[in-house]
């Protein structure tokens, strides 16, 4: 059996309790040695094989899923963040079903989500962006001519761009190209969740110049959007003159709304604050 697992995103404790017990369950852990903190290899067992995928083809990674598979072994195949996300895992498993190996998959921590909570951030904020655009700029890989950046900037709502700080200059002009204003708020967000995890936060404009400053080119998440501004609007998930179906809309509440204005709603009709 050949686990293809979630690292999470960099923090060791982040990653799943599913994730952390086959690891240590595990005969043979293949993992992303440029990527996955080192600290998560303390759970293995002891005579566990370890392999760096960082150094290895895949016909040499899918060679030791394969010989290990049936031989017996326990393998994991231990990817950065989420196997989902870029992950490659794709060619990998259909390997496996050649060769009639069973595999599953752990989902883990995005960096995605890493940045989110570095940044204090919701991506999904009512009234500025409902939408999370997660790209890359084409680079040595091509991306399909659909979804160049400045077709994707087009929709105006939030982008997380992944594999591109050694790009700015050419993202940011994809950027602007696309409908941005110069002014849009963005970050570099480098190493999430780990201890040398790192913020900067600035405007399009500025990318290139920020990443200069901070000497960063490589390992992070560029992020792009009005979510990152000042205006927004309240949920209607906790909007008292909204009824769900748990809760229905208070009269005194919806006549204090329309009466005294946005602001009030963040006050219970009785003076405490919710």
């Amino acid at each position: 059996m050949v686990h293809f697992v979630g690292a999470g995103c960099g923090a060791a404790d982040l990653i799943t309790i599913r994730g952390q017990r086959l690891l240590k369950e595990a005969d043979t852990v293949i993992y992303a040695g440029s990527l996955v903190n080192p600290d998560l290899l303390q759970d293995t067992k002891e005579g566990c094989l370890l392999y760096d995928s960082s150094r290895m083809t895949l016909t040499e990674v899918t060679d030791v899923m394969v010989k290990g598979s049936k031989s017996g072994k326990e393998m994991v195949r231990l990817h950065t963040g989420d196997p989902s996300i870029y992950g490659a895992i794709r060619e990998q498993m259909e390997c496996l079903k050649r060769e009639g190996i069973e595999y599953d998959i752990c989902p883990g921590v995005s960096s995605l989500f890493g940045a989110a909570a570095a940044l204090k951030a919701e991506y999904t904020l009512p009234g500025v962006s409902q939408t999370v655009i997660i790209t890359r700029m084409a680079g040595r890989t091509p991306v399909p001519p659909r979804e160049q950046i400045a077709l994707l900037a087009g929709h105006q709502s939030t982008m997380v761009i992944f594999l591109s700080a050694g790009l700015l200059k050419d993202l940011k002009k994809e950027l602007l190209t696309g409908g941005y204003k110069p002014s849009t708020p963005c970050a570099i967000v480098y190493r999430a969740s780990w201890a040398n995890e790192l913020v900067v936060r600035g405007v399009v404009a500025d990318l290139p110049e920020m990443a200069k400053k901070h000497h960063v080119n490589k390992t992070a998440l560029i992020v792009v959007g009005e979510f990152l501004g000042e205006a927004y609007e309240l949920s209607k998930l906790y909007d008292p003159s909204f009824s769900t179906g748990y809760r229905k809309a208070s009269a005194l509440n919806i006549e204090e709304v329309s009466i005294t204005g946005e602001k009030d709603l963040l006050k219970r009709s009785d003076g405490g604050s919710t």
